[in-house]
């Protein structure tokens, strides 16, 4: 099957996600943080190129549509979930972060389940093709500097003298998934408020 840019983009990102994953549970250590978080920016990298590029020069095509928002879901989810278990399974667990990561992970796959089944029965009864709007993209990008911060925060404090006690707190990581927790509940709730229209209880 030929693909364009775009979508070769798109599934390298795709392919992305199951080595970010492995390569973060495999140790708990410093390498395997920097690589991990050196595939998270790629990944995250080559979704704003495919994008961008596909509009620039009209090569949107029905695959792209199908797999790009895919592609974030599995690379946003797959990267919470294992910084969610590497939190869990560290010897000093921070119980503060893990709380509100823990509710942070469960909004976001709320959201998505939720926006994801009003884009397919709007689509199904109206053909209309629900498009990211400005809060879903302040949404995307959030989440993704939610992941950084998580991945990079801890590698800061555990390798620069004197702010290992910044290990208890991890203030940029707290923010940033606030931020996240903020976006993801404020464009799910805007995106069901504005199509709640086509949800006919009689069909």
């Amino acid at each position: 099957m030929k693909m364009n840019l775009p979508n070769k983009l798109t599934v390298l990102r795709l392919l992305l996600v199951p080595v970010f994953v492995v390569v973060m549970m495999v140790a708990d250590a410093p390498w395997a943080s920097i690589t991990g978080l050196c595939l998270f920016v790629l990944a995250s990298f080559t979704d704003m190129l495919d994008g961008k590029i596909a509009r620039k020069h009209n090569l949107i095509t029905d695959f792209g549509k199908f797999m790009d928002p895919l592609a974030d879901k599995f690379m946003v989810l797959g990267a919470m979930l294992v910084i969610l278990y590497r939190s869990l399974t560290r010897d000093a667990v921070n119980g503060l972060f893990c709380a509100v990561f823990f509710w942070a992970v469960l909004i976001v796959i709320f959201r998505e389940l939720a926006v994801t089944s009003i884009r397919l029965v709007v689509s199904g009864s109206s053909g209309i093709v629900i498009a990211a709007n400005m809060l879903g993209k302040i949404k995307t990008c959030t989440q993704i500097a939610c992941v950084v911060a998580c991945i990079g925060e801890p590698l800061v404090y555990q390798n620069v003298k004197g702010l290992a006690h910044m290990m208890e707190v991890l203030p940029l990581s707290l923010i940033t998934t606030g931020l996240m927790i903020l976006f993801t509940l404020w464009s799910g709730i805007h995106y069901i408020a504005s199509y709640w229209k086509y949800l006919d209880p009689e069909k």
